[in-house]
């Protein structure tokens, strides 16, 4: 989770929600991602799909089994779908999201009996560390606005 966070740190360096991801197969990162969709003009450029490109790309596959996703935040839908046709065995998230997060907190995608694949998920993994980044973000973000 330490390295996911470092990526999120680079997404908030950028002036991007803070959310890093990283692809671990076994005891090495094989793909790295932070969010960029607002400077990528990308609505898909979410950390955990940048971090899955990137491990595709390393490995030669757009099918990723045996990979552990490590998320600072809590996937989304879309994310999820991701995951989930990337074959990943296991999520790790830190943060929960209570207004977009589907591994328990809006939805439990990962628990949808009816879905052909399966991803474990584990969250509140480094929690602390990973929502005080996104709140410190999101309160320099207000405090910029108030005072522009």
């Amino acid at each position: 989770m330490a390295a996911a966070l470092e990526q999120a740190r680079i997404a908030g360096s950028c002036d991007e929600v803070p959310v890093g991801a990283v692809v671990v197969l076994g005891d090495e990162i094989v793909g790295r991602g932070f969010n960029q969709p607002i400077r990528s003009h990308d609505p898909t450029a979410h950390a955990e799909v940048m971090a899955l490109r990137d491990a595709a790309s390393r490995l030669g596959n757009y099918r990723l089994p045996g990979c552990e996703l490590f998320v600072t935040l809590e996937p989304c839908v879309m994310c999820t779908g991701a995951i989930m046709h990337a074959r990943i065995a296991r999520v790790v998230f830190g943060a929960r999201d209570p207004k977009t997060g589907v591994a328990g907190s809006v939805l439990d995608l990962y628990a949808e009996t009816r879905l052909n694949h399966h991803a474990e998920a584990v969250g509140g993994v480094m929690a602390e560390a990973c929502g005080t980044l996104l709140s410190g973000f999101f309160a320099a973000r207000r405090n910029r606005s108030m005072t522009a």
